[in-house]
């Protein structure tokens, strides 16, 4: 359009940053070994940010990097949603169209939000999981096209940013792992005030280690004399000139350019504002006219619509233009397609400078412009636009219905956090519109449950204004927001105002919402609130409300107590949703009928329709139902026993989540695959599915099974103190608000695992009893065994303890009474009454090996390393107890050594060092060859061999140090009391001490016994 003007900088020399300028080439040089990085740039407006930026990027193309420069978009008080990163992307494409075409194959109906010259836009678009899978996307987009070269990518006035970009952008510096791309951005530092939406952000960034943080400062004077010689073209200006403009400038790299070019041919007053208008008023006045006009339309103004808007001939609008150009007032933006303000600085001056009046007028001949040719603008954003416009236009009658289209348009690019603050326009305007405008209003496409517009005309009621806002703040994580509207509405719809009467559908789901609301906010468990939109749709025709409600009545009930008849409103749920063709609650209320089949006894059924659902959302696309339905369908099967299986659909579900581009849920199956490898015993495996659970947490609940897998290994492992740092975390995790069992009961089990592990059996005892008397609802079996028999193991532990003889009778009675009533329907629960049968025995001192067969028969049908071990080690100890003699001696050698490999190989060091002290007491060798050779290597002298005394007579000293009587002796050694009497009596002597309590004395105080390790199972 205006051939041969340049942008150019007035001027022509960098000065004062060349620290800066080292501190970005160490970046790019660290991006380009495949290190991502990210820089912030900050400093008040005029200090430079933009001409580093320029410079450093004019550097990096030399180098044969892809730059790539967004730049945020003032509009009123409504920036455009991602229009930075559509810029950069579009940038982009230019550059690497063949490339990027190849990387966004088969996702470009989703990558056309951001960038629509990919194609049409997916109309089906999930509000759930969308904006993740959005998300997502970009980042493997952006790690696709830096695998052959470096990208950086910058987006400057960060201050202006609309919150999907800041959101966007946060996602992008956590994500990007593997490129060689360094992301940029910069922001005005003196915009930044305490309740500046950006603060909280540069906040978040200042915690991570990846992002390096760059604050230009003013220059001083030696720079701004030598930016001065650098704009005349001197080698040494005016002494006096320098003097005056730092002292004025106070070093600011714009005004030192604006006041250079001005104090030799202006009096200029004391404002600075005045200085910026000086270039401006010293334009022609056709070209001043034009700048104005610019000023109105935002920070930057396409060529098409800024000639609508002037009018008169094309020669005059582009004379005027060229003028503006030259005295660097404006300047054409990168894509040739319009002009900005060289500064933001000059435009803000400029508007500010427009009677109230004129900034009404402009924004309405704009507004009316982009109505009569939209083409004039971006088609992605022409309703935010016209929105805008028509607002600072003042005209209710047209901003109504302008509003609500731009908002509908946000949603549709999953811009909620912008789509909420229409929506809180378009409510402002609602008490000046006329009946008529509203009338007018077309209904919303609700992609929920909400039933749709009934009234008038569809028109948009009040209503459904108020339910579009609820929708939106829970998407935007606005929760009080959501709280405010839901109150309103109920409120509306209990007084009983005019066309709000009548309405239960509406109600009812408000009421839903609500229930929702109670859970996020941790204000309760949400049951009063879904029994009343229960209570409101029941009679009522099928419906996608009526249908939700049902569904989460039985969700509900599958994570609490709840009645048998609960399996019926999960049917009736399924049946509702299909006959009015509510394919996503279908999908939900079968995930949770399934689950509550299996919990029936009906796994066959159960499982298969849960299969059938997860299977369905896959195919269709349902991202939202595709995480719940496979994290359901893995833990119904952990649950059943069928660890391997469930691990295969863990994996499935997150081949898919991969496959959409969905990072959200993630964390909830690995959590749950952490367990199912915990069960395989597959330790170390399940560590690293425990790390990436806590990379992909969505949710604080997503991290609860973790921590308490994290927990349990603790525990196996002898790790006291890791074990109670992850209940610490579990317990914050459940909170109070809404103690599920299925997260309550396992918590409660670590618990008396850690109390247990630490002696404290005092502790243990009181966790189980407060456990017992709350009572274990229907379908907690599966977590309510492996409490008892954690609560059985620390009972027959810590048998022969004086101290811990008393009240062991109350506790194993609590047991046995609690075990009475758990079923056991499948084979894990089976397994687990089987290990705690043997278990209490044991704990009476009736150590049964018939019944630890039938616990290691059990245990043959499922794969479950460690119990299995842990079986076997209680088999081999119950052998040569109650039998005897060398043949039990040979069973119990040939199960100990697999249950030591096993611990060994898990690093179960408790399990491992019971094993060993059990061999040590029966003369067992753990390993073959130490049995074929007696003869042992040389080993440091065991304490004790000075008193003389022989390797039985340091085992009978150790058990005389513990307090034991001959008798127990006898039993703990498989000796008779006889023979421990003789032992007791040969010690004695060779330590010369008169007593049994001398004797422990002086070994205690000599070291000549170890500490009696404690053996937890």
């Amino acid at each position: 359009m205006l051939d041969g003007v340049q942008a150019s900088s007035i001027s022509p020399v960098f000065v004062g940053r060349g620290a800066e300028l080292s501190q970005l080439a160490d970046a790019l040089a660290r991006a380009s070994a495949g290190e991502p990085q990210v820089v912030v740039v900050g400093g008040e407006a005029g200090v430079g940010k933009t001409r580093l930026l320029e410079e450093f990027l004019g550097a990096a193309r030399h180098m044969d990097v892809v730059t790539s420069v967004g730049g945020c978009i003032e509009i009123g008080a409504d920036g455009l949603p991602f229009a930075p990163v559509s810029t950069v992307l579009r940038s982009l494409y230019r550059q690497l169209e063949g490339e990027m075409s190849a990387a966004v194959a088969g996702q470009e109906g989703e990558l056309a939000r951001l960038l629509p010259e990919l194609g049409e836009p997916t109309q089906q678009f999930d509000d759930e999981v969308g904006r993740a899978r959005l998300f997502e996307l970009t980042a493997r987009l952006l790690e696709s096209l830096s695998q052959e070269r470096t990208l950086v990518l910058a987006v400057e006035d960060l201050h202006w940013a609309d919150r999907s970009t800041r959101e966007l952008l946060a996602y992008l510096i956590r994500s990007l792992h593997h490129a060689r791309v360094v992301l940029m951005a910069s922001y005005r530092s003196d915009d930044i005030h305490r309740r500046h939406p950006l603060r909280p952000f540069l906040a978040e960034l200042d915690r991570l280690r990846t992002v390096q943080r760059v604050e230009l400062p003013r220059l001083g004077r030696v720079e701004v004399r030598d930016q001065i010689a650098g704009i005349q073209g001197v080698r040494e200006p005016a002494r006096a000139l320098v003097d005056e403009v730092f002292e004025r400038s106070e070093g600011n790299p714009f005004f030192v350019e604006e006041l250079t070019t001005h104090c030799a041919t202006c009096d200029l007053s004391d404002s600075l504002r005045d200085v910026l208008l000086v270039r401006v008023e010293a334009l022609p006045d056709a070209a001043q006219r034009v700048v104005q006009i610019a000023a109105g339309g935002g920070t930057t103004v396409e060529f098409g619509l800024l000639a609508a808007v002037v009018g008169g001939p094309q020669d005059e609008l582009l004379a005027a233009l060229r003028a503006a150009v030259g005295a660097h007032v404006l300047a054409p933006t990168e894509d040739g397609d319009g002009y900005r303000f060289r500064h933001a600085l000059v435009r803000e001056a400029v508007s500010d400078d427009l009677l109230p009046g004129e900034r009404t007028a402009l924004s309405r001949r704009y507004a009316e412009a982009v109505e009569a040719d939209p083409s004039l603008v971006r088609a992605e954003h022409h309703a935010a636009r016209l929105a805008s416009y028509w607002y600072r236009a003042h005209d209710v009658a047209k901003a109504l219905p302008a509003v609500l289209d731009a908002a509908v348009q946000a949603r549709r690019r999953y811009a909620y956090s912008e789509q909420l603050r229409l929506l809180d326009r378009a409510l402002e305007l609602w008490e000046s519109a006329s009946v008529e405008t509203r009338r007018r209003l077309r209904p919303f496409d609700h992609a929920d449950a909400y039933p749709a517009c009934g009234c008038d005309d569809d028109a948009v009621r009040y209503l459904d204004l108020l339910a579009e806002t609820v929708s939106t703040a829970l998407l935007a994580g606005e929760r009080k927001r959501a709280l405010t509207a839901i109150k309103k509405a109920l409120r509306l719809l209990e007084d009983g105002e005019g066309e709000h009467t009548g309405d239960p559908l509406r109600a009812a789901w408000f009421w839903t919402q609500k229930s929702k609301l109670r859970g996020l906010n941790r204000q309760g468990d949400g049951w009063d609130e879904l029994a009343k939109a229960q209570e409101l749709v029941r009679g009522l025709p099928p419906s996608p409300v009526h249908a939700e409600a049902l569904a989460n009545v039985a969700a509900y009930g599958a994570l609490h107590p709840h009645d048998p008849d609960i399996l019926t409103t999960a049917q009736r749920a399924v049946d509702l949703a299909g006959v009015v063709g509510a394919e996503a609650i279908e999908l939900h209320a079968r995930t949770t009928l399934g689950y509550l089949l299996v919990e029936s006894g009906d796994a066959d059924a159960g499982v298969a329709e849960m299969r059938a659902a997860a299977r369905r959302s896959g195919e269709h696309g349902m991202v939202a139902i595709v995480g719940r339905a496979y994290t359901n369908l893995g833990d119904v099967l952990h649950g059943l026993g069928r660890f391997a299986e469930a691990l295969e659909v863990l994996d499935e579900g997150l081949a898919l989540l991969k496959r959409f581009g969905q990072p959200g849920r993630k964390g909830w199956l690995y959590g749950n695959r952490a367990e199912s490898l915990f069960a395989l015993g597959r330790w170390d495996e399940a560590e690293r599915s425990l790390e990436d659970a806590r990379q992909n947490a969505d949710t604080p609940w997503s991290l609860i099974t973790s921590s308490l897998v994290t927990g349990q290994l603790a525990v196996l492992r002898g790790r006291s103190g890791q074990a109670a740092e992850a209940l610490a975390e579990a317990r914050r995790l459940c909170g109070t608000h809404d103690p599920q069992p299925q997260h309550m009961i396992p918590l409660i089990t670590l618990e008396l695992d850690i109390e247990a592990s630490r002696g404290r059996l005092a502790e243990a005892r009181q966790v189980l009893m407060k456990a017992v008397e709350v009572g274990f609802p229907m379908g907690t079996e599966r977590y309510a065994w492996p409490l008892l028999l954690s609560a059985a193991i620390a009972e027959s532990e810590s048998r022969g303890l004086p101290s811990a003889d008393a009240g062991r009778a109350e506790v194993l009675a609590a047991v046995r009474r609690t075990a009475r009533r758990l079923p056991r329907l499948y084979p894990a629960p089976t397994v687990y009454g089987l290990l705690a049968d043997a278990e209490l025995l044991r704990a009476e001192g009736r150590s049964d090996p018939v019944r630890w067969e039938e616990a290691i028969a059990g245990l043959d049908a499922l794969d479950m390393p460690y119990l299995l071990a842990f079986a076997r080690y209680r088999l081999a100890e119950s052998l040569l107890e109650a039998r005897p003699g060398p043949a039990s001696r040979v069973e119990a050698e040939r199960l100990l050594r697999p249950a030591h490999a096993v611990a060994q190989q898990l690093d179960a060091v408790p399990l491992r060092d019971g094993v060993q002290l059990l061999c040590a007491r029966a003369r067992i060798a753990l390993h073959a060859e130490a049995a074929a050779e007696p003869a042992r290597r040389a080993e440091p002298t065991p304490p004790g061999e000075s008193f003389g005394l022989t390797p039985r007579e340091r085992d009978v000293l150790a058990l005389v140090a513990a307090g034991h009587s001959n008798r127990q002796i006898a039993d703990e050694l498989y000796i008779s009391p006889k023979t421990a009497s003789v032992h007791v009596s040969n010690i004695l002597a060779k330590l010369d001490v008169g007593n049994r309590g001398q004797a422990a004395a002086l070994a205690h105080r000599l070291g000549l016994v170890p500490a009696l390790p404690v053996t937890a199972g």
